[in-house]
């Protein structure tokens, strides 16, 4: 078994390991944590860099809340900006016109837990990667697995990934940016992105 936490558009480490696992059981029982790919992902713009981030509920009120009760704040156009943002960076892309219609899908939904979002994003990437991968979810929170990569969910730690490097939009300028969200992967690689995905390492910290 293969732990993960569902994630917006996961960074390609995740999705290296989740292509190289037979059995994927995304963790949904967990506390929601900030900082986390759970409501963000990071694309290359023009400028560098560029962090896309779903905004969700916050009541101190209610104490600890659980990633899939997480709810998303829609009074912010998110998903507007959030899709202007990535036809900005890969309209002049090899691959991006081929899942535009797709993806319009995915950000004209209507959505209220960020836990939907993220799986209607996963099943987005596994079906234009055409990954047979199947997944559960947990029943209850899970103290350990064999292969635990729920720490791939966490933006700020420390993850190895060695990795072929393949042409971005703007490295002319910026450089080649390691472990970004799979959609730069598969903007600029289409289907080509697993053979990528099959040979990289991924390392913990």
């Amino acid at each position: 078994m293969a732990l993960f936490i569902p994630t917006y558009f996961a960074p390609i480490s995740q999705y290296a390991a989740i292509c190289q696992s037979d059995n994927v059981v995304f963790e949904v029982y967990d506390n929601f944590q900030k900082q986390t790919y759970r409501n963000r992902c990071y694309i290359y713009g023009a400028n560098g860099k560029l962090s896309l981030n779903i905004p969700v509920k916050h009541k101190t009120s209610e104490g600890r809340k659980k990633t899939k009760d997480t709810l998303v704040e829609n009074d912010f156009s998110w998903q507007q900006q959030h899709f202007k943002s990535m036809q900005t960076a890969y309209r002049a892309s090899p691959f991006f016109e081929f899942f535009e219609d797709d993806l319009d899908t995915i950000f004209s939904k209507k959505y209220k837990y960020l836990h939907d979002v993220n799986l209607d994003a996963h099943n987005f990437i596994t079906d234009a990667l055409e990954l047979n991968t199947n997944f559960t979810k947990t029943q209850e929170y899970s103290i350990a697995a064999e292969n635990d990569f729920r720490s791939l969910a966490i933006a700020k730690k420390g993850v190895e990934i060695n990795m072929d490097t393949y042409i971005q939009m703007f490295d002319d300028k910026h450089g080649f940016i390691p472990n970004l969200s799979i959609l730069d992967l598969l903007f600029m690689e289409g289907r080509n992105s697993i053979s990528f995905l099959e040979k990289i390492s991924v390392n913990l910290k």
